[in-house]
This record gives structure tokens, sequence and C-alpha cells, in this order.
């Protein structure tokens, strides 16, 4: 599978990954027995660096430097920093947006940085409407889809005529898609962290960075750019823990269109090679 298929992984449907060669864990220095206990000292929290002059803005959200805990397996809970009260605010409120929102359509640029594949971008338009249905279609030359119907997920590759079936359930969407589509709440699967919007290059707006209470395999953190006036989403980036970057950016947004549910039906074309992971 090609570099959609990092795409995918990072943001769209982690569970792809299963159709790549494994790498191996990385397994942490072991520690020596018998030294003595030490006081840790308390490091100062990351920032976010200031973009350069000829930095493009979307290579923001790459640079504050990760902090996961060494040894949290994915899966495993562990006690993150305590959201700051602020930052708790805006996720509510964003939230709140969205429970009023019975299905949202738009376009998007979708720009993937990756160490080993380097940079591509993408284009296309995205449906969503509750319970758990969406729909991505990209534009030419891909035509890739991903779609769901509430009950299956498709990811089609269309160069490759190839198609990834599963059922959504099963999926591991990241929860900062499913709340889109009314099947997960952000407050329940994150913390949050301000930041300085300016330096983010986003000054009319707010950002916020969500790091998941539950380590994940496919991703770090999440950095939203909210609109100020009515919470509406209008860009993610999703980083992994090699400074790898997913960004989505939407426009032409429309909500409560009353979306036909045909519109997240999909049936693969003739010849489609199948997987099933």
């Amino acid at each position: 599978m090609k570099r959609f298929s990092w795409a995918l992984c990072s943001v769209i449907v982690p569970t792809l990954a299963l159709a790549q060669p494994s790498r191996p864990a990385a397994r942490p220095a072991p520690q020596p027995a018998a030294q003595p206990a030490r006081p840790a000292a308390t490091p100062a929290p990351p920032r976010p660096a200031a973009a350069s002059p000829n930095a493009a803005a979307n290579t923001a959200a790459a640079t504050t430097p990760p902090s996961a805990t060494p040894g949290n397996a994915p899966g495993q809970r562990v006690t993150a920093p305590a959201s700051e009260p602020a930052a708790l605010e805006i996720a509510r409120r964003i939230q709140e947006f969205y429970d009023r929102t019975n299905d949202f359509q738009a376009d998007f640029v979708q720009v993937s940085r990756n160490r080993l594949y380097g940079e591509d971008r993408r284009t296309g338009s995205v449906q969503f409407r509750k319970p758990g249905r969406m729909r991505w279609n990209y534009n030419a030359p891909s035509g890739d889809i991903i779609v769901s119907d509430g009950t299956t997920l498709w990811a089609y590759q269309a160069e490759e005529r190839q198609a990834v079936q599963q059922r959504l359930a099963e999926s591991q969407l990241p929860t900062a898609l499913t709340f889109l589509a009314g099947t997960g709440r952000l407050t329940d699967s994150f913390t949050f962290r301000q930041l300085d919007a300016t330096q983010f290059r986003f000054p009319q707006g707010i950002v916020l960075e969500l790091r998941p209470t539950t380590p994940q395999p496919t991703y770090e953190r999440i950095v939203f750019y909210v609109d100020r006036n009515s919470y509406q989403v209008v860009r993610t980036a999703v980083i992994d823990a090699q400074g790898n970057q997913n960004r989505f950016d939407f426009s032409n947004p429309r909500v409560n269109m009353n979306l036909a549910e045909s519109t997240f039906r999909w049936t693969p074309p003739a010849g489609t090679n199948i997987i099933r992971p």
C-alpha cells in the first residue's frame, strides 16, 4: 500500500496498518536495579515553537515536543495532565456545537507530511451524518473513497482497485473524528491545552491541543483550529510520536442539510480486491 495508506492509518482508518509490514516495537532501555532514588526534576511544559517567516502555517502543529510517558503501551489508561480550565471550556463549547449538528459537509484539503514519504497534498469533500455515517470523496486523479453507513466502513483505493472492509465498531477511529458523527465525546477521551494562536498563524481563532488519556498506536496528539465565534473546527492536525503530521483544512462548511441516507451507501466496483482485516 502506498502513501495514501499512511494517511488513512494516522487519521481515518488506523487498522489499515494491518496490511503493511510490521515493525518491531522499540523496547525501553533497562534501568539499574540498585540506584538510590532521587527526586525527579519537573520539566517545563512544552511550548510550541514560533513559526519562522518562511515556514508555512501548517508546520506549526508539529513543532511541540512529544511528552508521552515511556512505558505506556497503546490502550493502557494513564493519568494525563489535567486540562486547563479555559481549554476544557473551549472543548465543551466545541462539543456543544456538534451536539446541535445532525449532519455536516465541507470541502477539504489534506496535507500529509511523513519523514519517509515526504509531503502529499490531496483535495476532496466530506459528509457526516449522525449516527456513525461519513463519506470522504477524494478528487481526481485518485478517486479514493472512505465511507461508513453506520455499521460497515469501507476504504477504497481506486488506483489499486483495492478496498478494506470492516465493522465500524472495530475500526478504532480516533474520537476526534467519531464525535463529528455523533458516536464519541471529546471530553471523555482527551485532556486539553490552549496554544498561542498567533504563533500558529491563526490569530483570529483558537488553537486547542488534544492529548488522548489512553495512548494510541497511530497518533500522539491532535491540534484543532477553531472558529472563535461558532466553535466550529476549521482545521485538524494529527501528529504521531515521530512528528509525522496529517492535516485537514475544511472550507465551505454546511450543517443540518438533511443529507440523504443513500449518500453513505457504497458497493465496490467489479473486480475490486477486498481486504477484511
